[in-house]
């Protein structure tokens, strides 16, 4: 029953009955994030030129939104769990690198290098799960070690092997034209793998019994394993998804640009988290949806997009992104909190 009782408030569900419920709309965590997104478009519609709303515009923010938004994912549905992985960090240098130095120093087939990069990513996952469920120390402070842990292996095996921190990789026609080439010089490919993706995780999480137990984590950890649902084995599983999402986006960047560097990545788990956040996503867990990180990313590419489209001094672009991101997330604070204290009015007989 407890976690039952978890999962319930947690997942976001349609209205009961029939009619429109008002109360089940504002509820649902994508509903903020929407009006986030809706509300920082047409402020940079208003204020940014014309370039903002044309194709050219639109592809400088959906590129940085595919990019983030394939690690922002995962990195939601765990803290949806209860859980937090920040070594996405040192995962995208790593798996860059790794595809890199394999099929381009040592000259192996292409494949061969796609698959150590993302195996490498699997591994990391593994490792990360695995210490988390059988130690007491919280997955922040793991992944904050397995950060570190990789970005001097990255570094010293680079060093070691190549003699440099940068590494050229020529991969074929086919290999680019699925994982890393523009589409009308514009539009990176990588924003496919990033809508297919996203169709996956809504599938399993609102869709299937999984999502019902990664909730039920979320909301009550040992009540979720007291019931049978096996807590230890999803908590891995999020982990490697996490961690092999982020090589594949490293792994996608060195065959888009042609090389790979062991520097970069460090700005994904800021820019992870807070998307996740303006998604509605709390960080206690629990609550959050798909579609609400979806939009949540979009909202924070365009904010980090759109000020450049704009007239306003550079030198207050930080502050102006602070200001967006902290107005988009307290509008969806203020709906969740309006849902909660909703109740409809009972219709006249």
């Amino acid at each position: 029953m407890a976690s039952q009782s978890a999962v319930k408030p947690a997942k976001p569900t349609g209205a009961a009955g029939t009619g429109f419920d008002f109360g089940s709309l504002i509820r649902r965590p994508e509903t903020g994030a929407f009006l986030g997104l809706v509300f920082v478009f047409i402020f940079f519609a208003i204020f940014g030129n014309v370039n903002f709303v044309r194709p050219a515009g639109a592809a400088s923010y959906l590129n940085v939104a595919a990019n983030i938004g394939i690690v922002a994912l995962p990195i939601g549905l765990l803290m949806i769990a209860g859980e937090l992985d920040i070594s996405i960090g040192a995962m995208i240098p790593a798996g860059a690198m790794t595809v890199a130095i394999v099929s381009g120093h040592f000259g192996a087939p292409i494949l061969v290098g796609m698959l150590a990069s993302l195996a490498f990513g699997v591994l990391v996952g593994l490792i990360n799960g695995f210490l988390t469920v059988r130690t007491a120390v919280p997955s922040l402070i793991v992944t904050l070690g397995t950060l570190f842990a990789v970005q001097g292996l990255v570094l010293g095996l680079s060093v070691a092997l190549t003699g440099t921190t940068s590494v050229a990789l020529t991969a074929p026609d086919w290999v680019k034209f699925f994982f890393g080439r523009f589409i009308a010089n514009s539009f990176q490919v990588i924003i496919f793998w990033w809508l297919l993706l996203a169709a996956v995780y809504y599938f399993v999480i609102h869709m299937s019994r999984f999502g019902n137990w990664i909730f039920a984590m979320g909301g009550d950890k040992e009540s979720a394993r007291n019931v049978g649902i096996p807590t230890d084995r999803l908590t891995i599983m999020l982990f490697v998804a996490s961690s092999t999402s982020a090589a594949f986006v490293g792994m996608c960047q060195t065959i888009l640009y042609n090389s790979a560097q062991v520097s970069g990545g460090m700005s994904f788990i800021f820019n992870s988290i807070v998307t996740v956040v303006v998604g509605g996503v709390l960080l206690t867990g629990g609550f959050g949806s798909v579609i609400g990180i979806f939009f949540g990313t979009l909202t924070f590419a365009i904010v980090n997009q759109g000020i450049y489209f704009t007239q306003f001094d550079a030198n207050w672009s930080s502050l102006i992104i602070g200001i967006l991101l902290l107005l988009a997330v307290l509008m969806n604070n203020t709906f969740r909190k309006m849902a909660l204290t909703y109740s409809p009015k009972k219709g006249k007989k």
